[in-house]
C-alpha cells in the first residue's frame, strides 16, 4: 500500500526516499522492502513439513480429519496473505494466541482458515454475539434420562483435544463474558463446572513423573494439549460499532492488522474474475473502492466500501459488459439510501473523478425472457435476459420445485420498473445473496414471492424482530417427552439444508450483534450450531467426502451436513433513516446499514411505482374500480409523494401501494363512497396533528376531492335488524355465522346510537371484503363495546388477548407449562383463533413494543407464522399436505385490533405508524351531542333533561379544547356515563358534587383547574365554588 501511494510525482519520490533512509535504520531491511515468501510442503522421512519463506512447521496427523478446513486456500496466494500466514506461524511456534484485527469482511476469517488448512489443524469455530454466555464457551448442562450432566463446549474441547479455537466478533460479546477465558489464554488453566481442572501441558507432565495417570484422573486434572491455540477475529472498535476490548484480555493476544489486500494483489484477482472487461474499467472500480475506504472519506462520515464484494460484482459485469458502472456500484454501496445530501455529492465526486458516472445515460431496458432447468448442473436454471438489444443466457441457482414462466401469475401484475428490478435481481442472484430495500407497502414481499416462483424455490419466511437472539435464528432448546433436553433446528437451518429461498423479513429491526452470527453463512456458506453440528458448503463437503472416503451416513454420524447448492438468502428491509443514530429503538427508524452489513448482501432498491404503472396495477387487480375515482386518488398520492415537505411525506407513507389497493377494492364494491372519506380513514386524519391535517385537507382541495356530506345522513335510518339469519346494519347485509362454540360469542350492554352504527356499518363493509380491522380512538369512546356488539350481531366467537409492556413474541403464540416434569406448550388465544376460525380481539395493541407486534405482519399478509415450539401456521391447505407440524389457518379467522391514538397523553407505542399499513383502520370518536344525549337518557331515565344537557354541552366544549391542545386530557363518554349512573342511583346528590368524581384528578394542577372551572361554570355546573366567589347576604 505504502509504495503505491508514495510513487506519484517527483516531490513524492523524494519524500519516499527520505522516509526510507530514516526508517531503514529503525525497521531493518525487510521492514521497508517486503520480501517475497513462498509456501512449500516438504515430505521428509521424519514427517511432512510446511515452509513459509524461512519458517518451518512440522505437521501432525489430525485425530478428527473431518474438522480440518478444506478448500480455503486459493491457487495463487497473494504475497500479503503469505506474509500474514508466516506471521501466524511464528506466533504458533512461540505458543502465543493471535488477534487478527481489521475492517469488516471475510478476509480475516479466510486467512485464519487458510493457515489451519495449511498446518492440518482441527478447528473449533464460534461466532460471538450479544447473547453469548460463558456456557457457550465452557460447559453446558444437558439432561439425559433424568440426569443432568455437563457437555464440553468449544473452548474446553479445543483445549483438551489440541484444536485451534477461532473466536469471531469479539466486539459483539457483552462486556465481562470473555474474561472467562483469561486464565486459559495466559496459563492454560481453567476450573470447570463439573469439578474437573484443566492444567497446562508442562505442569501436567511434571506431575506425571511423580504420580500415576490414575491418581491425576482421580483428582480430576485434565491435560491441556500443547497444540491448543486461540485465533481471535475482531473489528477495531472506536472506528466501528461494538464493545471495546477489555484491557486484561487484550494484553493476552498478539495483534496483526489485516487490512484489505494491496491494490496490485486485488487487481490481479479482479482481472481473473472479469476477463471480458476492459482493464481500465476494472482499475477505475478498484480505485473508487480504495478511495471510499481511505481515512479522508471516513472523516466525511462515509461508511467503508465493501471491497470484498467487488469480486462478485465483476462476475456480473463479465457476463453483462454493457451494464452501467454507476448502477453496479449502487448495488454494492447504495449511497442514495445510506447517505445524506453531502455524503451523496461526495460519493458522486469520487465517481466522476474515476469516470464512473455513466448512470445518466438511458438505462438499457432489461426483462427476463425465459427460465428453464439445466440438465447438466443440478440445482441450477438457465435464465435468458433481454438487455438493450441482445439476449444473454446465464446460469443461476434454482429451487427444487417446477419453475413457473415469468409473468404468468394471476396475482402479480408486471410493470416495466418491476420487470427491470427482477432482471437486475437475477443478475445479482447469480453470484450472491440479495437485500431489497423499500418503504413499507411498496411490494417487496410480492416481488420476492414472484422471484422465488419464477425460479422454482420454496420460500422459508423468517420474520425478524428486535429482541431476537442468535438462538432464535439458529437453534432452540426444547425438551423431549421423557424430559431430556434437545436442540431444534430453526427454519433458517432447515432452509439451508433443503435448498430453499430464505426470506429474512425486516433486517432493519434486528440487532447487528445478532445478525453477525449469519456473516459466515452469507460469506462462506458454513455454519456451526450449538449442538456441535457443522454445515459445510456443498463443494467443500464433497471434497471432504472424497479425501476421507466416507459416506454421507458416516459424516452425518459425525454431525456434518452439506448446505444445499441452491440455498439463497433474500433479505427485505425498510430504508435506513439518514442521520438517525445507529441504535435508536424509536419508531422513526435507524441507520441500520453500516459497513458490516454492506459486505453481506448486494442491495436493490424498490422504488415507489410511477403513476402510469400504479394505475395499471390497480386496474389489473381491482378491475371494477370507478375510473375517475382511481385517477383522483393517484393524483393526490403522487402530489404528496413529490413534495419535499416532511408532513406531506409522512402522509404519503400512509398511502402506500398496499393501502391504495385496499381503498380501490372497497370502492369497486361500494362505488358511491366518497374518496375523501377513504383517504381520511387511511391516514387516520382524525388524530393527525393540526398542521398535518390542514396539509391533507389542502391537498385534497387541490386535487378537487371534496368530502360531499351525505344529504340523507341525518334522515338515514341507522338501525340494525336481524331477519331470517341475515344481519343488516344501515345499507350493508351479511349472513349470520353459525358457531360451534356458542359460549365464546360476546354479549354486552349496548345502547344503539347513530354514530356507533355508522362505524359498525363501515367495519362490516371491510369485514366482508376480508380485511383485518384496526380501531383507533381515545380512551372511553367505546372501542371494546363496539367490537363486542359487532361480534354479537354477527354471532362470531372471539378470543381475547390483552397486550402490555412485557409481551414477548413467545407469549403471543404459546404459553409454556410444566406437566409431570415435561414442558408442555398450551396454545395462546392467537393460535386457538387461527385453528378454530374465531375472531381474535387484540386489546391495548399500542402498549406492546412494536418489534413484538410486527410478527403479526406475516400472519396477516401471507398467512404464515412460526411458533416457538416449531409448529407453523400455513394458510394454504394444499401446501400443508404431507408436512409435519403444521396448523392450517381456518378461512374464517380474522383479527380485530384495538389501540389508543398515537401521541401525548397516551404513553403507548406508535402501533399505527408501524403496522397501520396492513390493517383497515377505523377512527372511533365520542358520539355527537344528540346521539350522546339519547344514550345518556337510556343510562339515566330518571335524571332531569336539563342536567343531561348541561353535561353534554360542558363535555363537548372540553373535548374541543382537548382537540385544540388547550388541555391535554381528552374527556370521554365513559366519564359522562359514570356521572349519569351515579345521579340515577343517588338523585339527591348535587351535580357539582358528582362531577368532582371526574375532575378531582386535576385538582392539584392550578392552570388546568382554572380552565375547567371556567368551562363548567359557563354551562351552569357550579364546581369549585370558593367563599371568595360567593357573596353571602347579611342578616
Amino acid at each position: 500500500m505504502q509504495s503505491q501511494i508514495l510513487c506519484r510525482g517527483t516531490a513524492a519520490t523524494v519524500a519516499a526516499r527520505r522516509m526510507r533512509n530514516i526508517l531503514g535504520a529503525v525497521l531493518g531491511r525487510d521492514g521497508w522492502m517486503w520480501r517475497s515468501h513462498e509456501v512449500k510442503l516438504l515430505n521428509t522421512s521424519s514427517g511432512d513439513t510446511v515452509k513459509i519463506g524461512d519458517i518451518a512447521y512440522k505437521l501432525k496427523t489430525p485425530q478428527n480429519p473431518e474438522l480440518v478446513p478444506v478448500k480455503h486456500i486459493s491457487d495463487s496466494l497473494p504475497q500479503t496473505v503469505a506474509q500474514h500466514l508466516r506471521w501466524i506461524m511464528q506466533k504458533d511456534l512461540l505458543g502465543q494466541d493471535v488477534f487478527l484485527i481489521g475492517p469488516p469482511g471475510p478476509l480475516r476469517r479466510s486467512i485464519a482458515m487458510q493457515y489451519l488448512e495449511l498446518t492440518k489443524r482441527e478447528v473449533e469455530y464460534v461466532a460471538l454475539s450479544r447473547d453469548t454466555t460463558e456456557t457457550d464457551l465452557k460447559q453446558r448442562r444437558e439432561i439425559r434420562s433424568g440426569t443432568a450432566f455437563y457437555i464440553d463446549q468449544c473452548a474446553v474441547r479445543a483445549a483438551t483435544q489440541g484444536r485451534v479455537l477461532v473466536l469471531e466478533g469479539l466486539e459483539k460479546a457483552e462486556r465481562n463474558v470473555l474474561p472467562v477465558l483469561n486464565n486459559l489464554l495466559e496459563n492454560r488453566e481453567m476450573q470447570l463446572e463439573d469439578g474437573r481442572f484443566l492444567m497446562s501441558a508442562e505442569r501436567y507432565d511434571k506431575l506425571l513423573q511423580e504420580h500415576t495417570k490414575e491418581e491425576l484422573d482421580s483428582w480430576k486434572i485434565i491435560r491441556v494439549s500443547e497444540d491448543f491455540r486461540v485465533i481471535a477475529l475482531g473489528l477495531p472498535v472506536p472506528k466501528y460499532k461494538g464493545n471495546p476490548l477489555d484491557p486484561p484480555l487484550r494484553s493476552r493476544f498478539q495483534a496483526r492488522d489485516i487490512y484489505y489486500l494491496p491494490f496490485k494483489d486485488q487487481l490481479e484477482l479482479l482481472y481473473t474474475a472479469g476477463p471480458n472487461i476492459a482493464a481500465e474499467r476494472v482499475s477505475q472500480l478498484l480505485s473508487l473502492a480504495t478511495t471510499l475506504c481511505s481515512q479522508e472519506s471516513s472523516n466525511l462520515g462515509l461508511p467503508d466500501f465493501p471491497v470484498d464484494n467487488l469480486l462478485s460484482a465483476l462476475y456480473v459485469l463479465n457476463v453483462f459488459p454493457m451494464l452501467s458502472s454507476q448502477k453496479l456500484i449502487q448495488r454494492l454501496y447504495p449511497y442514495n439510501s445510506i447517505l445524506g445530501k453531502d455524503g451523496r455529492s461526495a460519493v458522486e465526486g469520487v465517481l466522476s473523478r474515476f469516470e464512473l458516472l455513466d448512470g445518466r445515460r438511458e438505462l438499457a431496458p432489461t426483462a427476463i425472457l425465459s427460465v428453464s432447468k439445466t440438465n447438466d448442473v443440478e440445482g441450477h436454471a438457465d435464465v435468458t435476459l433481454h438487455i438493450a438489444t441482445k439476449d444473454i443466457t446465464f446460469q443461476v441457482p434454482a429451487g427444487t420445485k417446477e419453475a413457473r414462466p415469468p409473468n404468468s401469475s394471476p396475482t402479480f401484475i408486471s410493470t416495466p420498473s418491476h420487470s427491470q428490478l427482477m432482471a437486475e435481481m437475477m443478475q445479482s442472484h447469480m453470484v450472491k445473496d440479495i437485500c431489497l430495500i423499500g418503504a413499507k407497502g411498496c411490494g417487496k414481499s410480492v416481488i420476492a414471492r414472484e422471484f422465488a416462483e419464477m425460479l422454482g424455490y420454496s420460500i422459508e419466511p423468517v420474520m425478524l424482530y428486535q429482541d431476537m437472539t442468535a438462538r432464535d435464528l439458529l437453534q432452540q432448546r426444547y425438551t423431549l417427552p421423557n424430559g431430556d433436553t434437545a436442540w431444534r433446528p430453526s427454519p433458517l437451518v432447515t432452509a439451508a439444508i433443503e435448498g430453499k429461498l430464505l426470506l429474512l423479513d425486516g433486517i432493519h429491526r434486528v440487532n447487528l450483534g445478532t445478525l453477525a452470527v449469519l456473516s459466515r453463512l452469507l460469506h462462506d456458506r458454513e455454519l456451526d450450531l450449538y449442538d456441535g453440528t457443522r454445515l459445510l458448503r456443498w463443494d467443500r463437503y464433497q471434497t471432504l467426502k472424497e479425501q476421507l472416503q466416507l459416506s454421507d451416513e458416516q459424516l452425518q454420524e459425525r454431525s456434518i451436513f452439506p448446505i444445499h447448492p441452491s440455498f439463497r438468502v433474500l433479505a427485505l428491509a425498510e430504508p435506513p433513516v439518514v442521520g438517525a443514530s445507529t441504535s435508536s429503538s424509536n419508531s422513526r427508524g435507524q441507520q441500520w446499514l453500516g459497513p458490516e452489513l454492506l459486505t453481506m448482501f448486494l442491495y436493490h432498491s424498490v422504488t415507489p411505482l410511477a403513476r402510469a404503472e400504479e394505475i395499471g396495477l390497480i386496474q389489473g387487480l381491482t378491475p371494477n374500480v370507478p375510473k375517475d375515482a382511481a385517477e383522483q386518488l393517484l393524483n393526490l398520492t403522487h402530489s404528496l409523494r413529490k413534495t419535499n415537505d416532511p408532513t406531506a411525506q409522512s402522509l404519503a407513507s400512509s398511502l402506500s401501494t398496499r393501502q391504495l389497493l385496499r381503498i380501490c377494492r372497497r370502492l369497486s364494491q361500494y362505488p358511491e363512497e366518497s374518496i375523501a372519506h377513504a383517504v381520511n380513514k387511511a391516514c387516520l386524519s382524525r388524530f393527525l396533528p393540526s398542521l398535518a391535517r390542514a396539509s391533507l385537507q389542502k391537498s385534497l382541495g387541490n386535487c378537487n376531492i371534496q368530502d360531499t356530506p351525505d344529504p340523507a345522513e341525518h334522515t338515514r335510518d341507522y338501525s340494525c335488524t336481524v331477519k331470517n339469519g341475515v344481519l343488516t346494519i344501515g345499507n350493508v347485509s351479511s349472513a349470520i355465522y353459525n358457531p360451534n362454540q356458542k359460549m365464546k360469542v360476546p354479549d354486552v350492554l349496548f345502547y344503539d346510537n347513530p354514530q356507533h352504527m355508522m362505524v359498525m356499518e363501515d367495519m362490516l363493509k371491510d369485514f366482508l371484503l376480508g380485511e383485518h380491522l384496526l380501531l383507533v380512538g381515545n380512551q372511553g369512546v367505546g372501542k371494546n363495546k363496539i367490537v363486542d356488539r359487532f361480534l354479537h350481531l354477527l354471532n362470531r366467537p372471539r378470543e381475547y388477548l390483552q397486550l402490555h409492556r412485557d409481551t414477548t413474541v413467545q407469549s403471543l403464540t404459546l404459553q409454556p407449562s410444566v406437566r409431570d416434569g415435561v414442558i408442555m406448550y398450551e396454545d395462546s388465544p392467537l393460535v386457538k383463533a387461527v385453528k378454530m376460525g374465531h375472531i381474535l380481539v387484540i386489546d391495548e395493541a399500542d402498549k406492546a413494543p412494536t418489534n413484538v407486534t410486527c410478527i403479526l405482519k406475516t400472519l396477516v399478509e401471507s398467512g404464515e407464522m412460526i411458533l416457538a415450539d416449531g409448529r407453523r401456521i400455513i394458510s394454504d391447505p394444499l401446501e400443508a399436505n404431507g408436512r409435519p407440524n403444521t396448523i392450517v389457518m381456518h378461512p374464517d379467522f380474522r383479527m380485530l385490533v384495538l389501540a389508543n391514538r398515537p401521541g401525548f397523553p397516551f404513553l403507548g407505542n406508535d402501533f399505527f405508524g408501524a403496522l397501520g399499513d396492513i390493517f383497515s383502520c377505523h377512527a372511533v370518536d365520542n358520539p355527537k351531542p344528540q346521539a350522546e344525549l339519547a344514550m345518556l337518557k337510556q343510562y339515566g331515565p330518571d335524571v332531569p333533561d336539563a342536567t343531561l344537557q348541561k353535561l353534554v354541552a360542558a363535555f363537548g366544549e372540553l373535548r374541543s379544547m382537548a382537540d385544540q391542545g388547550t388541555i391535554t386530557y381528552p374527556y370521554s363518554t365513559r366519564e359522562v356515563v359514570n356521572i349519569v349512573k351515579h345521579l340515577q342511583k343517588f338523585p339527591d346528590e348535587g351535580l357539582a358534587n358528582v362531577v368532582r368524581n371526574v375532575f378531582d384528578f386535576d385538582s392539584y394542577n392550578k392552570d388546568m383547574r382554572e380552565v375547567l372551572i371556567e368551562a363548567l361554570h359557563k354551562h351552569g355546573i357550579p364546581i369549585g365554588a370558593k367563599p371568595s366567589s360567593v357573596t353571602l347576604a347579611k342578616e
